[in-house]
């Protein structure tokens, strides 16, 4: 599969969002976003960006405020998916202009919307920012 879940999450711990690609019910998932950010938040700028934590790898990178989790396979590149976190944000910086932790909460829709137009059943389907912002540009205009 690949991915197995995104998490956007502010400097306090605050999940801004979630998107899962596998089946977790409401409590392992509040369990598993509490000791994964736990974990990720207390390490320095000196360490890696990769953290094993039970069955997956945890690859996170933080922009601003804001921390990019996304869950992988152990067998998954983390070269790879850090280059999908960073497409991620320059596609929300493309959009929003500097993508903050106030435009994924008021427009917490159209950050999901561009993570389904990147991420289809855990694998990485799109990469072309263009191809990812058309549809909301056309929903924006719509409305």
């Amino acid at each position: 599969m690949g991915i197995r879940f995104v998490l956007m999450v502010n400097k306090q711990g605050q999940t801004r969002l979630a998107q899962y690609y596998e089946y977790l019910t409401l409590e392992e998932r509040r369990a598993l976003e509490g000791e994964i950010v736990r974990k990720c938040l207390a390490r320095n700028e000196q360490q890696c960006s990769f953290v094993e934590h039970r069955n997956y790898k945890i690859v996170y990178r933080r922009y601003a405020s804001l921390f990019f989790l996304v869950g992988v396979d152990d067998d998954e590149n983390e070269l790879a998916i850090l280059e999908f976190i960073h497409l991620l944000v320059e596609t929300m910086d493309r959009h929003f202009g500097n993508v903050c932790e106030l435009d994924i909460m008021f427009h917490l829709e159209k950050a999901h919307f561009m993570l389904e137009e990147m991420v289809m059943n855990g694998c990485v389907v799109e990469t072309n920012k263009s191809n990812i912002l058309t549809p909301i540009q056309l929903m924006d205009k719509t409305s």
